[in-house]
């Protein structure tokens, strides 16, 4: 009688005990405090609070579970830290997440425009997607209310999207920490320029860092797509209403996240399970020339030659003191005059990254001969390019006034004329 009320004692004393850890969901007035964990179905990610060596300054974020040291992909707080070691995550009755510190203030919640179903679960995904979604469905990536995939931090995960609404806003983009062991936001911002046809950039505020270019089909103009296209396929929805960007692995045992540093920069890296080590597959700025206009206008940079820039043919330097000082910024001018609708010609580039597109034109169905004459009709068009270079090459691309941020690729670039 003895021993079974002792093991009955047990059964109830273990059925108490949190055991968050060991699952992947949260359900309404449930919660999680420090020590207590959400891990995906399959366990590659997890997520509870951290800190980054002050118990007093807490925040609530995402991890890969089995890569050591700790590799941090989201945090919901990143700008308000809880001030103690007492907070706590939890899905309240209205389906949103909040994050409540020791004295159960508000600090973080969750921000859905969508109306809540119930019942409602708190799901952290294999794809480190932390979503809360209705309970009933079936498909885990169907019938969202929220997901902290539409709030990235400073990492781009597969499956993850970077959009812009065209229609209502906002953007959703990368932004950097403001240092190493602090996730706050930081000065730079990595995103689609929807300017024109748009582009991949890196900016401080509002100015330029680097540009990856435009989508040409395979990735965008400015990046060595190939090597990449061998591990991860790519892919942009170019809609009147929305732009978006995501990659995806090609199977599950690949694992890659694309980082903005604090600095600004830019790493795609690739775990290499074997030496336990991220290796840096791409870093941008990769040299002087992915530097955003270095050369100034009306020039190209190439890294294989000394001086790095040089203007266009057709131009020269527009103070050639400072530029025969390695003082580029100024760029180039024409020796002569477009004479607009006779006599003017194009001389061809091959193996380019495409100048800032931000002032350009577009036409997704029109042929490259058809895009020439177009740009012969406007006195103010300087240069065409396809579009597209898949299949052979489509749609039409031109530019206006001056020509910005050219470079020779690094890999395998595009053709673009030049108009003389």
């Amino acid at each position: 009688m003895e021993n079974s009320l002792k093991v009955l004692m047990l059964i109830f004393f273990y059925s108490i005990i949190p055991t968050f850890s060991n699952q992947n969901t949260l359900a309404p007035n449930q919660f999680i405090q420090h020590h207590e964990t959400l891990v995906s179905a399959g366990g590659t990610f997890e997520a509870g609070f951290f800190n980054f060596g002050d118990p007093q300054r807490q925040y609530f974020g995402i991890w890969y579970k089995s890569i050591s040291p700790r590799t941090i992909v989201w945090v919901a707080n990143r700008n308000t830290p809880v001030q103690n070691s007492t907070g706590l995550l939890k899905l309240n009755d209205q389906g949103t997440l909040v994050i409540l510190d020791g004295s159960k203030r508000i600090i973080w919640f969750s921000n859905s425009s969508r109306k809540m179903v119930k019942p409602v679960v708190v799901l952290l995904l294999d794809s480190g997607n932390l979503v809360v979604k209705d309970a009933n469905s079936n498909n885990e990536n169907e019938d969202l209310l929220w997901e902290s995939f539409d709030y990235p931090g400073n990492t781009f995960l597969a499956g993850m999207k970077l959009k812009s609404n065209l229609v209502t806003g906002p953007y959703k983009y990368l932004t950097s920490w403001r240092s190493p062991e602090d996730p706050a936001e930081g000065e730079y911002s990595y995103r689609i320029d929807t300017h024109g046809f748009p582009q991949l950039v890196t900016a401080k505020g509002a100015t330029f860092l680097s540009r990856a270019g435009s989508w040409n089909g395979f990735l965008f103009t400015g990046v060595s797509w190939q090597r990449m296209h061998k591990f991860l396929n790519f892919s942009v929805v170019f809609t009147d209403k929305e732009i978006a960007y995501q990659y995806e692995t090609m199977n599950s045992s690949i694992i890659t996240k694309m980082v903005l540093d604090p600095d600004g920069k830019s790493q795609r890296t690739l775990w290499l399970d074997s030496e336990h080590i991220w290796e840096i597959i791409i870093a941008r700025p990769a040299d002087q020339c992915d530097y955003y206009s270095l050369c100034g206008i009306n020039s190209n940079c190439n890294v294989d030659n000394f001086p790095i820039c040089e203007c266009l043919e057709g131009f020269m330097p527009k103070f050639q003191t400072k530029w025969d000082s390695s003082v580029w910024s100024d760029g180039c001018v024409r020796k002569t005059h477009l004479n607009c609708l006779h006599g003017d010609g194009f001389l061809k580039y091959i193996n380019m990254k495409l100048p800032d597109t931000s002032s350009s034109w577009f036409d997704k169905s029109m042929s490259l001969e058809e895009c020439k004459t177009v740009c012969l009709k406007n006195c103010s068009c300087t240069a065409y390019a396809n579009l597209d270079i898949r299949y052979g090459g489509s749609g039409c691309l031109l530019w206006f006034d001056n020509i910005v941020d050219m470079r020779i690729h690094p890999d395998q670039g595009q053709d673009i004329y030049i108009r003389l």
